[in-house]
């Protein structure tokens, strides 16, 4: 995680990246201001777990390795530069400032020689500058995941890690024949919320930790190789997987991270809250369904909206949180969710969200037919004992019409002009909505 910057997404060979469920990386950036010590730059990150991380730039040194002559086993992740920084003298901004600090890292490696396989993976939340040395409003933060592997083959990759699945289409072995370096979330000087859009988060953290060096608080040890836990997939490692069988992993990661003593909020994501209900045998039957993410156990999500109290339930350690209730809602109902995560961070305080509630709109038809000039919309609402209005709308909004029919299920024709719409939006007058790309028929 060295310098020069790349841009945004610099691939050698790059084929896809496999589509995994949506992830809450990181939750919020220090909103300022920001102050002369750290550079400018933001003080902290938290992420979708509630741990939040600051700029880790204290020279604490670890008491479980032992460091080198000139080379301090420090628990940041601190890099010398001749000229730029001397991490023997104080840190002062600009005089003598790392050109490249951290937030977060992450690193692990799987070296194979038998197999002609020489991987490195990296990943952070750093700070840099913009024009590479440190400067007044050069100030830069991202989300960075690096690969790079030697392969002794042509052929595909595939590349599983913490924060996703990487395939690599490979035409030559060689040196480096997969390098890939995304960085997310680079802006304008000052904006350090890019990265909160990137690939990393939750931080990994070592399963020993957290250790604690001159009062201060760290996610791993930067000097060690050891297990971790964290990862929003529960992949918690890095696996190849190549031509002629190869299939190797590492469950070993330097970590790095310092554990800030600020207070914050337990996250709290809604992700959807929707009901449905229906006629069954002359009864009512209704369902409330409710998804957030929010940290893992021990912390705690209720509904506090209904009696008594519902508690959700978390699925499989990575945050994401569910629950279904069998009370029949009135149309506009808003829920009220608390998360709780002081049992694991004592200083985090609860939240309390408001979710909408809202019926569940389903287009099963978006078709337009080329030789009638003519778009063809079916769509329905989870209400089926008191359907909603339904009303079209193209993917720029431009209102189609109502869609019709006596029940949950209803049809609109139109004849859009002059071109078909790309993707078409039916919502609901009870909240629901749902969009489709529209399909070309002769």
């Amino acid at each position: 995680m060295h310098r020069p910057l790349p841009k945004p997404l610099a691939v050698a060979i790059f084929a896809s990246m496999l589509q995994l469920p949506a992830q809450a990386a990181l939750y919020a950036v220090d909103p300022g201001p920001y102050i002369q010590a750290n550079g400018k730059f933001a003080a902290w990150y938290q992420d979708s777990h509630g741990r939040t991380l600051d700029l880790c730039l204290t020279k604490a040194v670890s008491s479980r390795v032992a460091g080198a002559p000139g080379a301090p086993a420090y628990m940041c992740t601190l890099l010398p530069t001749p000229g730029v920084f001397d991490d023997t003298q104080p840190i002062v901004f600009p005089t003598n400032f790392p050109d490249e600090a951290f937030w977060f890292t992450a690193d692990a490696a799987i070296v194979d020689a038998a197999r002609g396989i020489d991987l490195s993976f990296g990943t952070a939340i750093e700070a840099a500058f913009a024009a590479e040395e440190p400067a007044e409003g050069d100030q830069v933060s991202f989300a960075r995941v690096r690969i790079r592997v030697d392969v002794p083959v042509a052929g595909t990759y595939v590349i599983t890690h913490p924060y996703g699945v990487d395939v690599f289409d490979v035409p030559a072995g060689g040196r480096r024949a997969i390098n890939m370096t995304r960085d997310i979330g680079i802006a304008g000087a000052g904006d350090f919320s890019g990265a909160l859009k990137g690939d990393v988060g939750p931080f990994l953290r070592s399963v020993n930790g957290p250790y604690i060096e001159n009062g201060e608080r760290f996610i791993g040890d930067p000097n060690l190789d050891e297990r971790v836990t964290g990862s929003p997939f529960n992949t918690n490692f890095v696996r190849i997987e190549g031509p002629n069988g190869i299939d190797l992993r590492t469950e070993l990661f330097s970590i790095s991270g310092k554990l800030s003593d600020i207070a914050r909020p337990t996250p709290l994501m809604p992700q959807r809250s929707t009901y449905s209900r229906h006629m069954e045998n002359g009864d009512l039957r209704a369902q409330q369904d409710m998804f957030v993410l929010a940290p893992p156990p021990p912390a705690t999500v209720t509904l506090t909206s209904q009696t008594p109290n519902l508690s959700l339930t978390e699925a499989n350690g990575t945050g994401t949180w569910y629950a279904q209730s069998a009370i029949n809602p009135d149309p506009g109902t808003v829920l009220q969710i608390n998360a709780d995560n002081s049992v694991a961070i004592p200083s985090s305080s609860a939240t309390n969200a408001a979710l909408p509630l809202t019926d569940l709109v389903t287009i099963t038809r978006a078709e337009y037919s080329l030789a009638r000039g003519e778009l063809t919309l079916v769509a329905s609402s989870s209400d089926e004992t008191s359907p909603p209005a339904l009303t079209a709308r193209t993917g720029n909004g431009t209102v189609l019409g109502n869609l019709s029919g006596d029940g949950a299920v209803k049809s609109l024709t139109a004849n859009p002009r002059p071109l078909p719409p790309a993707k078409v939006q039916v919502d609901s007058a009870y909240g629901g909505s749902d969009s489709e790309d529209v399909v070309l028929v002769p």
